[in-house]
């Protein structure tokens, strides 16, 4: 292992060989990680979760964050416990991944952007910088989205009791820069969500939506 100046590194963290960490990270304990990693400077990874009475889903202690072999951690992330990184993930710079989250094999989570908890990402799948992944997502293998999308979970805005539900996206579907997807609705396998679409309503497979709110365009 390879470290940086002042790297808090806590008991009970699990480093495999040929890691190298950057100045200033933490790791909190239970912390699995893997061989071949590169973790930049001031991340912290492995944190626990906390709330306010505000808050509505309860908030419990999680199991260690998993970084699995050949991933890249960038400078400024924060990683929780209860989360899994697969094998050659890639976290930009300055990215937050919350707890209960699981991304897939290749895939990568670019610069700024925040996923919340209890999300699945797909494997090889593209987030690009300063998207917004809502809690209770899913999305399957191969997805891209552009930069500045943002996907919500919460028809009734904090008003109301029903669960949440955040949108989920089949495999293949390709979203354009700063679309908005709102909560629970399908987008299915290898649809095309336009640049700035609001997507209200399901999509079907192999179908191009535009527009606010999002119409069809074509259908393959």
């Amino acid at each position: 292992m390879h470290g940086g100046k002042y790297v808090i590194i806590e008991d009970g963290v699990s480093i495999g060989k040929n890691v190298s960490i950057g100045h200033h990270t933490v790791i909190h304990s239970g912390t699995i990680i893997g061989d071949n990693v590169q973790i930049g400077s001031n991340a912290v990874l492995g944190c626990q979760p906390f709330q306010n009475s505000r808050v509505k889903h309860k908030v419990r202690a999680q199991k260690p964050l998993i970084i699995s072999n050949n991933c890249k951690i960038g400078n400024n992330t924060v990683l929780y416990a209860g989360s899994i990184l697969e094998e050659e993930v890639m976290v930009g710079d300055l990215a937050s991944i919350r707890e209960n989250t699981n991304v897939g094999n290749l895939s990568v989570i670019g610069r700024n952007v925040i996923v919340e908890c209890r999300t699945k990402i797909g494997k090889r799948c593209m987030i690009q910088t300063g998207c917004y992944v809502t809690a209770d997502m899913v999305m399957e293998d191969d997805v891209f989205m552009g930069p500045e999308v943002s996907t919500s979970n919460d028809k009734q805005m904090g008003t109301g009791t029903r669960k949440l539900k955040g949108p989920y996206i089949k495999k293949g579907v390709r979203i354009g820069n700063n679309a908005t997807l709102l909560p629970g609705i399908t987008i299915g396998e290898n649809a095309v969500v336009g640049a700035g679409a609001v997507v209200t309503k399901n999509v079907q497979n192999s179908t191009t939506v535009i527009g606010n709110p999002a119409r069809v365009l074509k259908r393959e």
